[in-house]
Order: structure tokens, then sequence, then C-alpha cells
């Protein structure tokens, strides 16, 4: 951080009796000129610019293009970005640890040191997504499934203990803690960091990436982040800065205040829906506007939460007053607060309603007085349902699955008094980070329950139902407003403290409601507070899930079914005969209002006093000493992946493409949840046959997400989603594909094994927003261990083509107009790639040629999305990894 300071920006900044270094945008407006009306997201971005310019990765030139950007609204200029910290998750962070460790081992094997492979930057890692519903609806659940937690992922944890002890920068937040992005939100966060250099203590803007793409939660605390593979993460915590392209930023202006009725929850799902209509892909979302003066960082949080869902990069709430009440109210020390507020004033971060508005790219506006209670499904978060149209949405589900005249089928569930029907729902849980940060729906959730009660509604029989917060600070105020025994009489009684159904951790459902949902062959529904919904990620066996707010999601598991008109149908009879309507014990915005006002700091001070120390089972586990990973080869969990073992081979000029095969033909939105699965293993797929023949028993597979230390369950795992469709194959659910030229159906894993057998490359062919979804590093990595050299889409989400590009896969476009259908591709053809080259420029057109029976050659020009100069280099060396490792060894 020794910048040249080429614009003479350094300055000092008193804050009550100390004083700070800082890069001064006032002082830099003196050589820029006004910047007053530049995004504030892009002020950030600006001041990392200054405090890293060396004349060499980031130059004056660079700091320029921030200015100029303000003339044409957009740049194709290319900057090189360093976050201040690296926040990680256990399921993306385990693989990520293994990756450091292979490096230390191939340092070590290339006569280096190995401990010059360390993180640089402050890395927290949240063990937050291991955590299964295996028990719920009773007191002792969440103790019992923590119990079985720490039995399952033993192995995974002694691994995460012994990195903890190896690197430094490095620390770990224990399992049964929270949710890595609360935490972030209550906790890690500052707002405003600082790092002492010599005498100087520096302070800067809190920035981050992450290694889960709703990382961007943060921005609502004005903090400036976003999610990036691991892969990407790894780098940066080695010293690579993040390259990117000046991103567009699309403002989004809130006026009014939400009316009576609604939620957080509901705002989000109208703000996901219309952000994905206007089209904000790998762009930068900043609000603004009068609404936000009534808009509590919680709700912003929320919003925030969502930006993968609406495709942006991030959803940047600046810092006002807000912020600081927010701060207080979450316990931070009150030098944090001040700094916060006087550096942000400072520098022109600090947002008010007398300010003018910012230039945008873009922008679009939302009134808050017309959001309405809604849901979002059943397949994905940008589908929003109004909440009176849900059960015409559902009975159009069934129309289109071909079940239209299946509406009053019923299944007797055996050994039980109750039948099942479509639309039943067999999952409600209030789980995720994006609305367990949120006391308002929290409580409202918390305030329905004891009216339900009181009412004397119970919940559905059928229904598995859970409460799974992202801190303990939840039930903290849960218990002193004296709500938790009404949840728990409905059966929302504390599982975890994780991630559990949002990541498809909702274990499995009781045997005799499973039973009739496979006699029925019925779809049935969850409905949960998460984030996600798309195809077999929440449950195998139900193909309906829908978005809800917490109070949404206790309504429904009284109701259990989806097929209801809220606003007309009872919930329920109670004992006496009366119907209860969800108007009858929906809380008030002044009951919930009260409610959240019995809040203080002292509940998250106490929750977090020892964030970092965990129970007496993490404590005991047993850590191996020692700088390099001693590698157990019987493990099934943690194994030394086969990515840097060619790392002392020369390097070889990119090669053209000949001769390849296509692996697969996907259409529209595959989703990272469909290339690389995070759920269920199943018994008779290749990972679970694997996992047999290494003597696990079924019952011990635990979950893809789980085993992502071991490269042999995940590539065996790539593309084996339940409900993926490879359209080479018709009506055809599942992993599978045809191998060509034999004919032969097999598993997608076992037809590239024998590909590779055969000396032939694949290449993987899809339709548009390839790559949705969790920012999930395995989703390259499989498909790269599977051998496929190219991935051929429409588009692509932002961190996926990072992801493959990060891999050494080369992420190809067809042009506008062009697809697989316009190509008449079946999956026969022979596919070649020419024009990759030694200088390979970014965005370069290719041709690629498709080679059918008969002689018949077509050929059509792709983008190479390779989008930066920084993204040649890597991919020239087979990945960003490969890259950093080669430049360690290199320089001894």
């Amino acid at each position: 951080m020794d910048s040249i300071d080429s614009l003479k920006t350094r300055s000092t900044l008193n804050v009550g009796d100390k004083t700070y270094q800082y890069y001064s945008l006032k002082e830099a407006e003196k050589k820029l000129g006004d910047l007053g009306r530049l995004p504030m997201s892009l002020k950030v971005l600006l001041e990392n610019l200054l405090r890293w310019e060396d004349g060499s990765v980031v130059k004056e030139e660079d700091i320029q293009a921030v200015k100029q950007w303000l003339e044409k609204r957009s740049s194709d200029h290319e900057i090189q970005f360093r976050p201040a910290r690296v926040l990680m998750q256990d399921f993306t962070g385990v693989p990520g640890i293994v990756d450091l460790a292979a490096m230390r081992a191939a340092m070590e094997k290339a006569g280096a040191d190995p401990e010059r492979i360390n993180p640089l930057s402050p890395v927290d890692l949240v063990i937050d997504h291991s955590v299964m519903v295996d028990k719920f609806a009773t007191g002792d659940a969440f103790r019992q499934n923590v119990e079985i937690e720490m039995e399952r992922n033993h192995e995974r944890y002694a691994f995460l203990r012994w990195g903890q002890k190896a690197f430094d920068n490095f620390s770990v937040v224990p399992p049964g803690t929270g949710i890595c992005h609360q935490v972030n939100l209550e906790y890690l966060g500052k707002v405003v960091w600082q790092k002492q250099l010599g005498n100087d203590t520096v302070i800067y803007p809190d920035t981050l990436v992450g290694t889960d793409s709703h990382t961007t939660m943060i921005n609502g605390l004005g903090i400036l982040g976003w999610g990036v593979g691991g892969i990407e993460a790894e780098a940066a915590m080695l010293g690579q800065p993040v390259s990117m392209l000046l991103p567009e930023v699309i403002g989004f202006r809130l006026s009014g205040n939400l009316p009576e009725g609604t939620t957080a929850t509901d705002l989000v799902l109208t703000v996901t829906q219309m952000l994905r209509k206007k089209g904000v892909v790998g762009k930068f979302v900043e609000f603004y506007g009068p609404g936000l003066d009534h808009l509590p960082l919680a709700d912003r949080a929320t919003i925030s939460n969502m930006a993968p869902e609406y495709g942006a990069t991030c959803g940047f709430f600046p810092v006002d007053q807000e912020t600081l009440t927010y701060l207080k109210l979450s316990g931070r020390d009150e030098e944090t607060i001040q700094l916060a507020e006087a550096y942000s004033k400072a520098q022109g971060l600090w947002r008010d309603s007398s300010q003018p508005e910012p230039t945008f790219t873009d922008s679009l506006e939302l009134d808050l007085s017309e959001v309405r209670p809604s849901l979002a499904g059943p397949k994905r978060p940008q589908d929003r349902v109004a909440l009176t149209d849900i059960r015409d949405s559902f009975e159009l589900l069934m129309e289109t699955s071909g079940k239209g005249n299946e509406k009053d089928k019923k299944v007797q569930v055996p050994g039980r008094d109750y039948t099942l029907s479509h639309g039943d729902v067999v999952i409600a849980a209030i789980t995720s980070c994006t609305n367990t940060s949120n006391p308002s729906v929290m409580l409202a959730a918390g305030l329905l329950a004891k009216k339900a009660v009181e009412k004397g509604l119970r919940r559905k029989p059928w229904v598995k139902s859970s409460l799974a917060p992202g801190s303990k600070v939840v039930t903290d105020y849960y218990d002193h407003a004296g709500l938790s025994q009404y949840l728990n009489e409905l059966g929302f009684n504390l599982v975890g403290y994780g991630c559990t159904t949002c990541i498809g951790n909702s274990g499995p459902l009781p045997e005799d409601v499973s039973a009739a949902i496979a006699e029925g062959d019925l779809i049935a529904s969850s409905v949960l507070s998460g984030n996600r919904n798309f195809e077999g990620r929440v449950h195998g066996e139900i193909k309906a899930n829908w978005l809800a707010s917490p109070p949404l999601v206790v309504a429904f598991a009284l109701a259990g079914t989806t097929r209801i008109n809220m606003a007309e149908d009872p919930l329920g009879t109670n004992d006496q005969g009366e119907k209860i309507y969800l108007r009858d014990i929906w809380p008030t915005e002044k009951e919930v209002a009260e409610t959240v006002a019995m809040i203080d700091g002292d509940m998250y001070r106490k929750e977090y006093a020892e964030v970092f120390k965990g129970d007496e089972t993490w404590q005991s586990i047993e850590v191996r000493e020692g700088k390099t990973y001693a590698w157990n080869d019987e493990s099934t969990y943690v194994k030394k992946p086969p990515f840097f073992d060619d790392i002392d081979k020369p390097l070889e000029p990119p090669k053209d493409i000949t001769g390849a095969r296509i692996l697969a033909l996907f259409g529209d939105s595959i989703t990272t949840d469909h290339i690389s699965p995070a759920g269920a293993i199943k018994a008779d797929s290749p990972a679970g046959k694997y996992l047999q023949e290494h003597g696990i028993e079924p019952r011990d597979f635990n979950s893809y997400g789980s085993r992502r230390g071991n490269h042999e369950v995940m590539m065996r795992g790539t593309f084996a989603n339940i409900r993926i469709r490879n359209q080479m194959l018709d009506g055809v659910e599942g992993g599978y594909t045809r191998h060509v030229p034999s004919g032969e159906q097999m598993a997608i894993y076992d037809a590239a094994m024998r590909y590779a057998d055969e000396g032939t490359p694949l290449v993987v062919i899809a339709g548009k927003e390839y790559g949705t979804g969790s920012s999930r590093d395995w989703a390259a990595k499989g498909t790269n261990l599977l051998g496929v050299r190219a991935v051929i889409a429409e588009s692509f989400e932002r961190i996926h083509r990072s992801n493959l590009l990060g891999m050494g896969i080369l992420p190809l476009q067809f042009q506008p107009g062009e697809n697989r259908e316009s190509l008449g591709l079946t999956g026969d053809e022979v596919i070649s790639v020419e024009g990759l080259s030694d200088d390979l420029k970014p965005g370069e057109k290719l041709t690629l040629k498709v080679e059918r029976e008969g002689d018949v050659t077509s050929e059509v020009k792709v983008i190479c999305r390779i989008d930066t100069a920084n993204e040649i280099v890597y991919y020239r060396n087979g990945g960003i990894l490969h890259y950093v490792l080669r430049s360690m060894i290199g320089e001894g």
C-alpha cells in the first residue's frame, strides 16, 4: 500500500484524540475536477486506486479513467481492485484452503518456501453451511443437529483447525455460531478499515470479496463487496488484485414508505423482479432517493443480499445516519462509529437527501407504497407472485406439468390420518441470512405465531417446520420478547445457526410423507425465507419451491398448502370451529416496531464476545501441526487435488480446439446448482458409487457441499443435479449424456472418462445466463477435471464466467441472433475453435467450426469472453492460481 500518490492526495484526519492518514478524494478533485456527481460506489473504487497507485499495476491513467467515466457514464477501462479483506464460508472455504495446502505442497516440491503461500490480507471463514435439519419440531433439535454435524464433519473441521494454525491472517468462526453474511453485517464489518504502516495509521473504506455470492449483503452497511469464486478469492488472499472493467452503475431511486402489511421481503422480491427485467448482470446497482430516509438498515441489507438474484455485481447503499444507528444497535464500539462518520463526511462518501443526485449509467424508480405482499417461485427468485395469486400460479404450474386433471387427487399418508395433495407444503423453513438478519420480519413471524396459538391454530402435521437464524442474537431477542414459546408450539423450534434449507440442507422428509409424494407423483411445495429456489436445490422430492417472508412461512405452515388465496381463504379452523384468517393474526406495523425497540447493543456484544471460541467439541478437535498438510490417502473428505501436479512443466501457447465432442447441450438458466449440486448424493450416482467403494454407507454420504475437499467426489458430481436436462437426450432428467459416436446413454462423468481415454477434447454448449446462482468454484473445477476445454453459451453470469477462466476453461459467447438452435445442434457434431494464439486479445472473435455427418461443415464467429488483459495471462497459465504459483516459484 505504498502509493506513489501522483496527485498528492495523502491527508490527515483527526478523530477524537487520534490522528489518521488517508487518501483524500477532495484533494484528488483539485487535479481531476469535480467528482461530486460520481456514484458513491465508484468513489470507493477511486480511493482504492489512489491508495494502491504504483505506476505499474495501478497507473495515473486508471485514476483518470474514473473521472472520464462521468462523460460517457460507462467505460471499457480495466482496473485492478484490492479489497481490504476476504470472507469465506465452509462449503467454499474448505476447497479454498485445500487449494492453498496443495500450493504449499507444490512449493515444497519445487524447493521453494511453502510458507510464502499465506494470506496477505485478513480472511474470516464462518462455518455455516454444514448443519442439516435432521431433527425438527422438538426442544432438543438444536443440540441433536449440532452433535450430528460435528460427527459428520469432524475430518473437515480438523482440516480447518490445521489451516487456522498454519496460515497467518486466517480466522475461523466455529459451527453453531451464525451465517457468514449475518456475522459480517453484525460484527465483522467496520465501514472504515485501518492498517498500521510504520508510525502511521492509514484508514480507508472497508471493502471485501467473498466466496459466497451473497457477500453483497454487506453493501447495505455502505461496505462495497461482492462474491467471487473461491479461485479468485484465493488469488486475492495471495496479493493478486481483482481485475475488472470499470462497471456501469444503475441508479435505483426509492421514494415513499412501505404500506401496512408489507415486509422487507416483499420489497426485495419486487426489486429483484424489476432489476432482472432491466438487465443488470455485471453492473453495480446503487440505491438513492428520499425513500432511503425511512428505510431501516436491516431492510437495506435484505435488498443488498439478493443482488445475485437480480444479477448485479452488488447493490450498494451509501453511508448515512441510518448506518451509524445500526452500528450502535449492533454493539459496535464508539471509536468505530465516530470513525465511520468522520471519514465518510471527509471523503464525500456520506449521503443525505439535500445532496444533488449522482450521475448514473441508467436508472429506474420504485415508490415503496406500491409494494404488495408477495412470494417468488416456483423455480426462480425473480419470478414474483402476489400473495393473492399464489393459488392461480400453482394451478398454472399443474397445467404446464401435465397434471391439470389431477387437481382433486389425494394420497393417503401411510399410517396417518391425513392425505396429501398437489401443492401441499411439506417444508416450511425460517432460514437464510437474507431474512434472519432482519429483526422486523423475524419478530413479525414471532408475533404472528403468538396470535396463531392464541387463536387455537396448529401447524399441519405433514409440514416439516424449522427455525435456523443467522446469529444467536435472534434467539436472544425472541426470548426477551417472550415469543420463543409460541414458535416452539407451532414446531418452529431452533434447529441450528446456519443456512440449512436455503443451501439444500433440509434433511430428509418424514418417511411416510416421502412415500406419499412418491406414490402419487405429487408436486409438493416448500416455503422458505431464503434467497434461492432453483430446481433440485431445496429438496430432491419437492418440485415447487417458494420464497417468502418469515411471517408468511409460518402462515403457510398453518395452512399446509400453497393452493390458497390468503386474502379470502381461512388458514384453518380452531377447536371451537372458528375459521381463522391471515388478517386475524397478522401483526400491525406498530406492534412490530414496539417489539423491535426492545433490542439493544448488549445482546450483540454478549453473543459476539467469544465468536471465535467455539464449544467444547470444537476445542477438543486434535490439530495437526506443520506448515504443510499431511494428506491422508484414505480420506473421503480432504484429498490433494491434481490441479498443480504439472506446475513445473514449461508453458505452451494457447492451442486451437480441434475434434472436440459435445459433452452436454443445455438450455437457458443453467445454474451452478445444476452444474455442481450442493445437496444429497444419490447412492446409484457416480459419486455415490465411489463413496460406497471406499466403505462409506449411504446414510453417511453427507452432501456434495460437505465433500468439496475431495475432487474425486466433486468431479463425479459435476452436472449431476437430478433436475438438469441435457438436450442430447429426449425427456431424461439428471446428469446423463449420449456418448458419441457409440450412441450409448450414460452418466456424464462416465462419458467424460471414456472420452479422456479416447483422447477426445470436450465442450459444453448452453443458452442464456449460464452459471446463474452461487459463486460455486467447483462448477468450474469439476468442468475442468471432466476434460472440458470450452463452454459456449449465449450469455454468462458474472462469477461463473470468471471461475471458468480461473480454471483455464475458455468461455465463448454466441453473437446476437445465433445459438445452439440456429446452428441446429443435436450433440452429434464435431466442434473446433480456431484463432487461439499467443497474441489472443480480450473480446476477440474466434471461429467456431461445426462438422456434421456427410462432411457438412458450418462456421460462425463467437466472442472470446476473456474480458481483460490480466485474464489473458491467467488463461495462458492454465488458471489464476497456476499463474500465482508459477510466479512465486520463479521468484525462488
